[in-house]
């Protein structure tokens, strides 16, 4: 796949960044993430997290890594710049008695000293930052020496991959942009972390499962936030060219045969060490 790497000059990260922080805020991104609780899980068994630990969930969403984290007996901080899924994320700590403190917060402007986490979290959520090497100078700095950063990130032929390069094709990116499915490549990952720290990366699928190729369609245009806007921003037209795409990716991704959907999505989990 071709891959943007660089951005013009003349590109606002500020404006797109909003457009961003209006989209995930749009819909009930909720109502997919809790599905991918396991990721968190396992990405907190993949850093060997410790309950000595203060640990950083980056772009948490609803909070997957951080209550994962939480149910470790960590001391947990949980950001994100939409608060609405914040909030989401407090429902679900106080309904299961964890505790956790959650602070809105931009991945790329991170308002902690340096050296304040011994663990640093992010599950699909860093990796949508349109300023990319400032994100990750921003997770190094937070994060002490010694310490690690933990992320989950798609790949770039992933289902999920796709579904963007789908959308892409009905509202296209702004030019220049670098794809966020860069965070889903060990050569990109090492670019951005490899002069001051480690960096291992393990593939993984994670098993979306929906009552059908049609019901994850409906989930999805009415909850997750992108999909919500790249229909809301096009013509009846060409919402039915997308609908008919989206329906072909699931179809193509999905390996159940007894009419429901089970479909594979593709992630690199990531465990950087800093040591410098």
């Amino acid at each position: 796949m071709n891959i943007q790497t660089t951005i013009p000059a003349t590109i606002d990260l500020a404006a797109i960044k909003g457009r961003q922080q209006v989209a995930w805020g749009s819909g009930d991104y909720a109502v997919v993430g809790t599905t991918l609780q396991i990721v968190g899980e396992s990405l907190c068994e993949a850093v060997d997290l410790r309950s000595n630990q203060r640990v950083l969930d980056v772009a948490a969403g609803n909070g997957n890594a951080t209550l994962a984290a939480a149910r470790r007996f960590a001391e947990v901080v949980s950001t994100d710049y939409v608060g609405a899924l914040l909030e989401r994320g407090r429902e679900r700590a106080n309904a299961d008695r964890l505790a956790v403190t959650f602070q809105e917060a931009d991945a790329e402007a991170l308002p902690f000293a340096d050296a304040s986490f011994d663990v640093v979290l992010s599950t699909f959520g860093v990796m949508f930052t349109p300023n990319q090497e400032q994100a990750a100078h921003e997770l190094l700095r937070v994060c002490r020496v010694g310490g690690k950063i933990g992320l989950a990130n798609w790949t770039p032929e992933s289902f999920i991959g796709q579904l963007f390069k789908t959308i892409g094709k009905y509202v296209p990116p702004a030019p220049g942009m670098k794809s966020p499915a860069l965070w889903g490549s060990r050569a990109h990952l090492a670019a951005l972390f490899g002069a001051k720290a480690n960096v291992a990366a393990e593939g993984r699928y994670f098993a979306f499962r929906y009552k059908s190729p049609r019901h994850m369609l409906e989930v999805f245009r009415n909850y997750y936030g992108p999909v919500l806007k790249a229909f809301a921003a096009i013509d009846p037209a060409a919402r039915e060219g997308l609908e008919k795409d989206l329906l072909a990716l699931f179809d193509a991704f999905n390996i159940a045969k007894d009419g429901t959907l089970v479909a594979h999505g593709e992630y690199l989990e990531v465990v950087i060490t800093r040591n410098i």
